[in-house]
């Protein structure tokens, strides 16, 4: 009967929605999540979250799929609106519809994303920029009537007020300048997408903090919504989605520790969270994941942080002398050590030595990472332990334990003064300002005493490919001065012992770990050779060149004078 065969076919209709949302929660709970995350960690260097098409092309079939079956359903209400019968049919039906428009809407709402992120790390008055897409937007007739898109800042308290459905629609934290975009759909692509290019935060409101939290531990994220009409208009949605969390600065100087927040909150976000809940603490393990991650991706390199890196490093988390790596695999660190305390007896923390020597590293010394020629993450001891193991003049390259961004040369050389002993020396660390006067490569040429990279490499065979090459010879009778390293100890016939005020480094005898304190690389240089940032001054060093190159000539000239008047 009639009345059979629509009840047999509510059933079909039934079983495909239980189908269509098995599919969907495929797509959108499993692989679209799993996206996300990848795009998340590589906010911390992580691979990159890879492409939207595949994704776009399941997610706009399973709308094709769901807007058909949502067209017989309106299809056979109309048909029991022109034969009515006794029965239920009128309920199941309003039931197929209501369920068949939720899948829509939840199909709808869950594929608008964002593609590019803003900065998680946000500069006022600082121009960036950030890209959302719908990876439906090519089917449901939603491009023949393109959207606007709105972005706002929102804090934390308002994001959690937003995913509970509060009303807080008109709520913001800060005013963004240039916040609004037409979608575009490029036909060749079929993508439908807004691509934000010019936006600015120009003001912050911050809200009160917990405790000994900082400006820079204080999250944010920027809200974009829009209203998208489906099918002609016969649905329409209200659609919003929430960024990576940002940290907003106002001044470069607070960069490292906003970097800190981001990393701690990319690594270890939960899915399904609540805006921007993190674990207080984490496994020693999972942090070091983290750092590998973002080493490895600042240095481009495979060449990432060994097992014996991350000794070093959780001897200095948790001031801990053991170089057994299993002694710190079921370890905690908590947020507090990593990025709030200060490491003991330093004016810094454990994440801020470590952001400096990333930063050192990827603006002046990849290329000597990449080699292998950085040793880096080796202590005072560790080095002078190495070192008079190996023949005088080995050195090796260390990171500074007592300078944010520095490193070290360290060898070993007999003691000038004292006969058959054996010293390992240190240099006062380098840090990017002594890198932007002179090449860590050609500071390691000029010292003639460092002869073979630890263990015995021929320092040449390393660093020659680096030097700069030798100056033009002298143009319209000037000879070009040239700014090169020495270290008086080893290039004086009777050098003065350390410890006076003219020394120049640290050394460390071979049966003492007393080290003195006075440091220094250059030879004397006059004030009026550094400009006030400290950098060099050509045309001052070209005087002084100038007036060397006088008071050379007087003795001769003199000489001269002298001999004329014997004649």
């Amino acid at each position: 009967t009639l009345q059979k065969y629509r009840l047999d076919l509510s059933e079909q209709h039934q079983k495909t929605l239980g189908l269509l949302r098995k599919q969907q929660t495929l797509i959108l709970d499993e692989e679209l999540i799993q996206w996300k995350r990848r795009q998340q960690l590589a906010g911390n260097g992580g691979p990159h979250e890879g492409g939207l098409d595949v994704l776009q092309s399941w997610c706009e079939k399973l709308a094709d799929l769901i807007w058909q079956n949502r067209q017989q359903i309106r299809r056979c209400e109309h048909l029991t609106q022109q034969l009515p019968l006794p029965g239920p049919m009128e309920e199941l039906l309003n039931k197929l519809n209501a369920d068949i428009t939720d899948i829509i809407s939840a199909l709808v709402t869950s594929t608008f994303i964002i593609e590019k992120q803003p900065p998680q790390v946000l500069k006022t008055q600082t121009k960036f920029a950030a890209t959302v897409r719908l990876l439906v937007g090519g089917k449901l007739n939603v491009h023949m009537n393109p959207p606007q898109v709105k972005a706002v800042i929102v804090s934390e308290q308002q994001a959690k007020a937003l995913l509970k459905n509060e009303s807080t629609h008109s709520e913001s934290s800060g005013d963004i300048l240039n916040n609004n975009c037409v979608m575009e759909y490029h036909q060749g692509t079929g993508t439908l997408s807004a691509h934000f290019r010019n936006m600015s935060l120009k003001r912050i409101k911050r809200s009160d903090r917990r405790g000994a939290e900082s400006v820079t531990e204080e999250k944010f994220t920027i809200l974009f919504e829009s209203q998208f009409s489906v099918g002609g208009n016969e649905l329409v949605f209200h659609v919003k989605t929430l960024s990576l969390p940002v940290v907003v600065i106002v001044h470069g100087s607070q960069d490292n520790n906003a970097t800190a927040t981001v990393l701690w909150d990319n690594a270890f976000a939960e899915p399904g969270r609540v805006p921007f809940i993190v674990p207080d603490k984490v496994l020693w393990t999972q942090l070091c994941e983290a750092l590998d991650m973002k080493y490895r991706a600042e240095m481009h390199s495979g060449r990432g942080l060994t097992d014996d890196n991350l000794v070093f490093l959780a001897q200095k988390a948790f001031t801990s002398s053991s170089n057994n790596p299993e002694d710190y695999r079921n370890m905690t660190i908590s947020w507090a050590q990593f990025n709030r305390e200060n490491l003991p007896g330093r004016s810094f923390t454990f994440w801020q030595w470590f952001d400096g020597v990333v930063e050192l590293m990827k603006k002046h010394l990849k290329p000597h990472w990449n080699d292998g020629a950085i040793l880096g993450f080796v202590n005072k001891q560790q080095a002078q332990d190495m070192l008079l193991s190996k023949t005088n003049g080995t050195f090796l390259l260390r990171f500074s334990d007592s300078e944010i961004g520095g490193i070290t040369i360290a060898w070993a050389a007999e003691n000038p003064n004292k006969l058959g002993e054996r010293l390992v020396w240190n240099l006062l660390p380098y840090t990017t300002k002594d890198f932007s006067i002179r090449s860590l490569a050609d500071r390691i040429s000029d010292l003639n005493h460092l002869l073979f990279l630890y263990p015995d490499k021929p320092k040449d065979e390393v660093f020659a490919k680096y030097y700069t090459p030798p100056l033009s010879k002298a143009v319209d009778g000037y000879v070009k001065p040239q700014i090169k390293q020495v270290v008086p100890e080893f290039t004086t016939p009777t050098p003065e012992p350390c410890g006076g005020a003219s020394a120049f480094m640290d050394q460390t005898a071979a049966s003492s770990a007393s080290q003195s304190n006075n440091y220094g690389v250059y030879a004397s240089i006059t004030e009026n050779m550094l400009d006030p940032d400290g950098d060099f001054d050509l045309d001052d060093t070209m005087d002084v060149a100038r007036h060397v190159e006088e008071l050379l000539r007087r003795p001769m000239e003199a000489h001269a004078q002298w001999s004329s008047q014997q004649s």
